[in-house]
């Protein structure tokens, strides 16, 4: 049995915990890129370093594994085929993500950047799962997952309207819903790729090979505009963002055809929700919101959550 039948023949559950995983892994990058965009003075060199070191680790595995060879040769004789170059280009919507983090979270906050990227995540994914854009077709917007999508969203407004620190800027808010969004996509497009070519890592590869071209680009003009940085930080934690994206990107890419886009993003909520209470409580940022407004955020995203996966049956006629 190939990879792909084994994923969809994967328990629903499971592939759920899984999505949580992803969630938990992304929270954890958000707050590593924080640190490095924050040392570093500049979030668009932070976020390339944090690529370009995923790209390292992605293309080491994709050589030295049978699975990442093969999708290789697939990827090139599909790109013979006529695999569109929209496929290709999830990695852009990684990149905006990594660069927000760096950016925004050492002033907001993993769970303030939480907000705003659950609420364009789930909203990205309800649309993208209504008009067929995942690997999976057609998900039908059902009330369970309609009612499932609005609580994760009411849980993120708990968030953002619960007591926090220092007043930030518009923008640090508003970059996170776009974030959000982009990884919607991004999920719905590496699926797709991974479907097409039958190798989460290769798509993951892809993916950071146009990230890293596209945040390259952006450090190049920042710091032709700001100068270079001073210094690179010596403590080696915060080199980790791109090798975690590695392994949340290829589960991502490897789920979504189980799960759909919205479900995948509605179990990442859980797991963004509940490890940024935990990085937010360990280090407190100058605007983050306070613990009980982030509790009751998860709690409420839990149950949104809950309420889109368990299967309600309809009353017998």
């Amino acid at each position: 049995m190939n990879a792909q039948a084994r994923t969809s023949t994967l328990p629903l559950g499971l592939a759920v915990a899984g999505a949580v995983l992803v969630g938990i892994l992304t929270a954890v990058q958000a707050r590593i890129n924080g640190a490095l965009g924050a040392a570093v003075g500049d979030g668009f060199v932070a976020a390339f370093i944090s690529f370009a070191t995923g790209l390292v680790l992605i293309l080491a595995i994709t050589v030295l594994t049978r699975g990442g060879r093969n999708g290789v040769r697939l990827l090139v004789a599909g790109a013979g085929r006529g695999i569109p170059v929209w496929m290709l280009l999830g990695g852009l919507a990684g990149a905006v993500t990594v660069a927000t983090q760096g950016l925004t979270v050492a002033t907001i906050g993993v769970a303030l950047f939480t907000v705003g990227v659950v609420a364009g995540q789930t909203a990205g994914g309800l649309i993208l799962d209504r008009v067929g854009y995942g690997p999976a077709g057609v998900v039908a917007v059902t009330v369970p997952r309609l009612v499932g999508g609005l609580l994760a969203i009411a849980g993120v407004i708990l968030c953002a309207l619960g007591p926090r620190g220092e007043p930030v800027p518009w923008w640090m808010l508003l970059l996170p819903v776009v974030a959000g969004a982009g990884i919607a996509w991004q999920q719905g497009t590496n699926g797709r790729l991974r479907h097409e070519i039958g190798s989460p890592i290769t798509a993951t590869a892809v993916n950071f090979a146009g990230g890293t071209i596209a945040l390259g680009i952006a450090a190049a003009v920042s710091v032709t505009a700001s100068g270079v940085p001073d210094a690179l930080p010596s403590a080696a934690w915060v080199y980790l963002g791109g090798p975690t994206g590695v392994v949340y990107i290829v589960l991502s890419a490897a789920l979504v055809k189980r799960t759909g886009v919205l479900l995948l993003g509605l179990g990442s909520v859980v797991g963004l929700l509940s490890a940024s209470i935990v990085l937010d409580a360990v280090a407190p940022p100058p605007s983050g919101p306070s613990l009980l407004a982030a509790s009751t955020a998860a709690a409420v995203a839990f149950a949104g959550v809950v309420i889109a996966v368990v299967p309600w049956r309809r009353r017998a006629r």
